[in-house]
């Protein structure tokens, strides 16, 4: 194409394009992440990361055993913008803009260095950004080799290793802030351990891919918790779209009770139970966006809650959607086109409503082996103002005792409408936001309260009520909270004159 006689030529300054770039906004984690997203590319099997302390002087190395790279293929690596993002990728490919090798690392470091070995020909590049700053030309000079300080650092490629790269960060001035020390260096190596094994999760729960931190194997985790049995699934929903196809599945995870402490501890994830709710967004099986509702929402978007965090919903677009999710650079945001909007909508408004049954019930079932609903003493009432909460008089044992009541009958539906209208809300909502938990019901920690209560209530059905043993069990089963203790209910005795009339 001839250019147009008015036009300059306007190339960016080198030092000050490469410090610029350097405040995309990557964590340590995330900047980690894509490195490791090329090492997949090149078919790599293993991946170990070494984090070594020495101050100012600290290096931070990945190192794999992909395909390695030749001197030209290096070359195009180094190389800001080298790829077009709007040309069409390979359907494995991770990457989209070709910057990510470069803009991660200068988001850590002021000196990159890469290394890669291909069909047993070694070759090296680097960028230094003190070397820049000092020349006067404001060129963008890619040095050849490593800094003579560096070799070491690059020995296990040198020495071991047929194929494969290492990217080597030096002088990481964006990590060694002034007061930072060897424990929050280490500090560091945690959190960074915890996001990979959440963004790679589906990569390293087999046997594609191993990687490890300063030799300790990463091991993987599943945002979904998909092998406990008390996990609830929807079956995976594929919505055909102009850009390929989306794939949903909709999980909610067991309620605390239903779990061990460290199996709870766990399923957290790296940012906490209510921080990870809402969708996990995935291209080609590599996490995006880990926990967020996508703005998505009736009328106003959605804010993560203690009733929803229990939901959470995989999402898996092709890479060939990039655009209209709006994936950026530092692939952690995504933004679902308007065209699928409504039925990712409605898909998670069910999943919410799911989750919070779960959490506000303790994980218990709402409807018995029968699939009947279970029998509940409050039950909610919508107004104009708001909702309140009100006693059940339908309830097979409050409308037992209301029937015998006789003349008191008035001031135990007094009693009933106190205690309605003087729920502590407030307070259960303060303690439930404070402890992140919903407050202990149904006997629990107290089993010899129900017991009693038990006893009293089957009593009542059999030799007041004149119910058949039988039926009176079959109905305490349907009642909630004794549907929680079927044993109990089954060793009540089946003869009425084991109860003491009086």
């Amino acid at each position: 194409m001839k250019y147009p006689n008015n036009s300059r030529n306007a190339p960016p300054k080198a030092g000050a394009m490469l410090e610029a770039l350097r405040g995309l906004g990557y964590s340590t984690a995330t900047a980690l992440a894509d490195i490791i997203d090329n090492s997949i590319a090149a078919n790599a099997s293993k991946v170990d990361i070494l984090f070594k302390w020495n101050g100012k002087q600290s290096v931070i190395s990945v190192l794999d055993d992909g395909s390695g790279m030749d001197d030209s293929e290096l070359d195009l690596a180094m190389r800001l913008g080298e790829r077009n993002p709007i040309i069409e990728r390979q359907s494995h490919d991770l990457g989209r803009f070709g910057l990510g090798l470069k803009t991660a690392s200068f988001s850590q470091c002021r000196r990159l260095t890469v290394a890669s070995r291909k069909a047993g020909n070694l070759n090296c590049l680097r960028w230094d950004l003190d070397v820049l700053a000092a020349c006067g030309d404001d060129g963008w000079h890619l040095l050849e080799g490593p800094d003579e300080n560096s070799m070491g650092f690059l020995a296990p490629l040198y020495a071991t290793q047929d194929a494969g790269t290492i990217v080597l960060w030096e002088i990481p001035d964006r990590i060694i802030t002034p007061g930072f020390c060897e424990q929050d260096f280490l500090d560091l190596i945690d959190r960074v351990e915890r996001h990979l094994a959440m963004v790679f999760h589906r990569f390293i729960s087999g046997s594609r891919l191993q990687i490890s931190i300063n030799g300790k194997r990463v091991e993987p985790w599943d945002p979904f918790l998909t092998r406990h049995p008390a996990t609830w699934s929807s079956p995976t929903e594929r919505i055909l779209t102009e850009y390929g196809t989306v794939e949903v599945r909709c999980h909610v995870l067991p309620h605390k009770d239903r779990m061990e402490a460290r199996e709870h501890d766990s399923a957290a994830g790296p940012d906490g139970w209510t921080a990870q709710q809402g969708f996990y967004v995935y291209r080609n099986e590599r996490l995006l966006v880990s926990g967020s509702w996508l703005g998505l929402g009736r009328g106003r978007s959605w804010t993560k809650e203690e009733a929803h965090r229990l939901a959470r919903i995989r999402l898996d677009i092709p890479n060939t959607a990039d655009a209209e999710w709006k994936i950026d650079v530092r692939k952690s945001s995504a933004r679902p086109p308007v065209s699928i909007r409504e039925r990712l909508t409605r898909l998670a408004e069910d999943t919410r409503e799911r989750a919070r049954r779960v959490f506000a019930h303790r994980g218990q079932p709402l409807r018995t082996g029968n699939n009947e609903p279970l029998a509940q003493a409050w039950r909610t009432e919508h107004f104009k103002g708001g909702i309140r909460y009100r006693i059940d008089p339908e309830h097979p044992l409050i409308k037992s005792v209301l029937e015998d009541a006789g003349a008191i009958e008035p001031q135990i539906r007094a009693m009933l409408r106190i205690i309605e209208e003087t729920i502590p809300v407030q307070r259960i909502w303060l303690d439930t936001t404070e402890a992140r938990e919903t407050p202990r019901t149904g006997f629990a920690g107290d089993p010899s309260a129900v017991e009693t209560v038990l006893s009293v209530v089957y009593g009542s059905m059999v030799l007041r009520k004149g119910i058949p043993p039988a039926q009176a069990k079959a109905l305490l089963l349907n009642m909630n909270p004794f549907n929680n203790y079927p044993d109990l209910i089954s060793k009540l005795p089946d003869k009425p004159d084991a109860y003491d009339k009086e």
